[in-house]
């Protein structure tokens, strides 16, 4: 019998990700956030209960990081209690938990690569909602919690990265932070490394970012320089754009614990030049 899966968010972009991955391996029942919206635990508990899947992947979140300033209640019931939800029904039927966290939760004081023994110190909203998240989806009897940073890849195209590609394939001026350091995520690498996890890791806490970090002014810069088309890169600093919820100013992610589970990830520029070179496909 073919392992059954629930993914939970199934309109964001990393949801789209992982049913292609599964697609041909699983029996995968996508739910949005209208299909299923896992704050309401009795919906979960009935969801859980009618499917009985043996993963449960969650991709819903509350990702409005300025907008939880001004409504912590929101990002607390899909980011902290939603996952709760989801963990105490994984337990009831002895499900794996697969849950998504984020870089935000540290501090961005440090000067290398944060790892998954380094203490969070969350600064916003958002981001004590995810630190919650992480946590609650650890109480599960088997869970991964996978942190992920600076998404890019999705159909949507919504990431700061893919709309530096959009810009500059239009031609657009791109301002970039040249004073905020990321490790991104590709949602192909990330939807990937999820089902190797699947397949045999060991559960607990993770970074999966790809590997390497830059500033995301450096990041523009490569992404002119794989399309091949003259770009317009502005530097800006983390001051000069007013912001309701501080972020990370250093946030880069160590995958070298991954790596020892298995999962290599590509480097960063590798991961952009393939995504690059999609877009660049579909613009034919």
């Amino acid at each position: 019998m073919a392992m059954r899966i629930l993914v939970t968010g199934s309109r964001s972009q990393l949801a789209a990700a992982i049913v292609d991955s599964f697609e041909g391996l699983a029996e995968v029942s996508a739910r949005s956030h209208r299909e299923l919206d896992i704050a309401d635990a009795a919906a979960v508990n009935r969801q859980v209960s009618e499917l009985e899947p043996d993963v449960i992947i969650n991709c819903a979140a509350y990702n409005q990081v300025d907008q939880a300033e001004r409504d912590p209640i929101a990002a607390l019931d899909s980011n902290a209690f939603g996952v709760c939800a989801l963990a105490e029904a994984a337990a009831s039927i002895g499900a794996t938990l697969v849950h998504y966290g984020t870089d935000f939760v540290f501090d961005g004081a440090a000067s290398r690569p944060y790892t998954e023994e380094d203490e969070p110190n969350p600064q916003s909203v958002y981001a004590v909602s995810k630190l919650l998240g992480d946590w609650f989806a650890r109480s599960a009897p088997r869970a991964f919690v996978l942190r992920v940073e600076s998404l890019f890849g999705g159909p949507a195209a919504k990431s700061s990265l893919d709309k530096m590609v959009e810009a500059i394939l239009d031609g657009r001026e791109v301002r970039a932070f040249s004073d905020r350091t990321v490790s991104p995520s590709y949602v192909v690498d990330v939807s990937a490394a999820t089902r190797t996890l699947l397949q045999g890791g060991e559960p607990g806490l993770y970074h999966c970012v790809c590997s390497g970090y830059a500033t995301w002014y450096d990041i523009a810069r490569e992404i002119a320089r794989q399309i091949g088309r003259p770009a317009t890169i502005v530097p800006v600093t983390m001051k000069d754009v007013p912001m309701a919820a501080p972020r990370p100013q250093y946030s880069a992610l160590s995958s070298a614990k991954l790596a020892r589970a298995g999962v290599i990830m590509p480097t960063w520029q590798e991961s952009v030049a393939a995504y690059v070179a999609k877009r660049m496909k579909n613009e034919e």
